[in-house]
């Protein structure tokens, strides 16, 4: 891949990334998240068209025009997030869309014996291809993607944190299929943010950060993990937020109280507070529990173990309207889908959490619900600012300001916010990072979670790091930097 570029709308994802990778070598891509790895990979997996550059497969310049071109090539994709299709078996997800058929008639048993071989070679041959993949592990379904890899004859192999929801024996079980694949001459394009990972199973590293390649086909055994870091971090974040991130002297009292907080095989003692007017950010890897926690905070996942109390009064473990009228409101990392009703009014979305309020006798106060809308998306700014839009017409961060409107209009003491700038263009996220501080200054608690290191350590006055389920480190933001925090996420160390 040389000079790759990707545009989308105000966004420069990718801005010329150059990746060479030979036959029987493990390529290692390293950058934090949002560096531009995803589009890179979409891009060589047919799913994204580039702007600008070249790819050349096997000596020949090629169009990788949809994600069937590039498996015809022999390149085949694992993502994190796994495509297969949970009501379908083990083997009908193997060969979908190229079952084995003969006279335009599908062969099941054929299907099943070829599925059967393939859990064979991949070392789990217990896994039964009649099995439903919903069923299955977190495990048991990154065999299956991988085995629908291997299915296609793959000559390429992209994995997109393959290892994120191993345990450590399916761990070595993957980096054995891995170097049998190598010995092949099959090569692997891996992706982690696990550097004792790359020094484990990576040949070469390319280094990608803000959309372009800052280092190139680096030793993976040979460099030196700060030099890793450096490259990932790139710039020096102290000084990228620091008009808005500057540290109160002081707070109000504690609003937002967590103890001992745990659920199992996703986070435990998880234990921090949260007083008025402070921004707690909690930053980490993706699978690190972030999310986990906000939503058991807010009661969308039941605790183990653990309290939450807000206001000194404790809620109720796995109940969200105790948590709502405490006072906590929470905006979550997918606002499409769990965040806002796409087609209706900004009006309904935003008085969604207090319907009760615009109610008499069983009808609503329409007049009531609108001009309190209007109020608070005037004060949000947001554009327009018509109660009566429908929300899917919104831009990204217009429909996130919808959503942190629904709490202002119920009045919450507790705002979780979950990846509030993500898929937000430059100028949206100015405004929210504005809207944060202001919210904070009103004598809001703020718990935020972003993947963007430099953004906890520049809208945060303190910082959780937390790493496979557990915080490591919980310190003012100031005495962080990006490239220490990215150290005890990959490394796993406090120091």
């Amino acid at each position: 891949m040389r000079g790759i570029v990707k545009l989308f709308p105000g966004v420069r994802a990718l801005d010329g990334v150059d990746l060479d990778v030979r036959a029987g070598e493990v390529h290692c891509l390293l950058g934090q998240n949002g560096a531009g790895k995803s589009t890179l990979i979409k891009t060589l997996a047919g799913a994204h068209q580039p702007d600008a550059g070249d790819i050349v497969w096997q000596g020949r310049s090629v169009s990788l025009s949809s994600p069937v071109a590039a498996l015809k090539r022999g390149i085949a994709t694992m993502y994190q997030e796994l495509d297969l299709i949970p009501t379908l078996s083990v083997a009908e997800n193997i060969f979908l869309g190229h079952e084995h058929s003969r006279f335009g008639f599908t062969r099941p048993a054929a299907t099943r014996a070829r599925a059967a071989a393939l859990l064979d070679r991949l070392g789990h041959a217990e896994i039964s291809a009649d099995t439903e993949v919903g069923k299955l592990s977190a495990a048991g379904q990154q065999l299956v993607s991988m085995a629908r890899a291997l299915a296609h004859d793959a000559k390429l192999i992209v994995a997109d944190e393959p290892t994120a929801a191993l345990a450590s024996d399916e761990v070595d079980n993957l980096f054995r299929i891995i170097g049998e694949l190598t010995d092949e001459g099959v090569a692997v394009v891996y992706i982690s943010h696990r550097l004792e990972e790359i020094r484990r199973i990576g040949h070469r590293v390319t280094v990608i950060k803000d959309g372009r390649t800052v280092a190139a086909n680096l030793d993976a055994a040979g460099s030196p993990t700060s030099d890793l870091v450096d490259l990932m971090a790139g710039r020096k974040v102290q000084t990228a937020f620091r008009e808005a991130g500057e540290a109160k002297v002081e707070f109000g009292d504690v609003v937002l109280d967590v103890q001992g907080l745990g659920r199992r095989d996703e986070f435990s003692d998880v234990t921090f507070s949260v007083r008025a007017g402070e921004i707690v950010g909690l930053a980490g890897l993706v699978g690190a529990g972030r999310s986990e926690v906000l939503e058991t905070v807010f009661g969308a996942r039941k605790a183990d173990a653990g309290t939450v109390t807000v206001g000194g009064k404790t809620l109720r473990a796995g109940s969200v309207s105790s948590a709502v009228k405490a006072g906590v409101g929470l905006a979550p990392e997918e606002r499409k889908s769990q965040g806002l009703l796409l087609d209706m009014s900004v009006t309904h979305n935003v008085t969604l959490a207090s319907l009760g309020e615009y109610s008499t006798a069983g009808f609503s106060q329409r007049g009531r619900e609108v001009r309190d809308s209007r109020s608070t998306l005037e004060r949000l700014d947001l554009r327009p600012a018509d109660p009566r839009r429908i929300v899917r017409t919104l831009s990204g961060g217009n429909q996130q300001k919808a959503v942190v409107a629904r709490w202002l209009v119920h009045g919450c003491k507790v705002l979780l916010l979950d990846e509030p700038t993500r898929g937000v263009d430059v100028g949206a996220r100015a405004e929210l990072y504005r809207l944060i501080h202001e919210l904070a200054e009103s004598g809001v608690a703020i718990v935020l979670v972003s993947s963007e290191i430099p953004e906890v350590l520049g809208l945060s006055d303190r910082v959780l790091v937390l790493r496979d389920g557990k915080v490591l480190a919980d310190r003012r933001a100031s005495e962080l930097s990006e490239a220490g925090v990215l150290d005890m996420v990959m490394e796993g160390s406090a120091a």
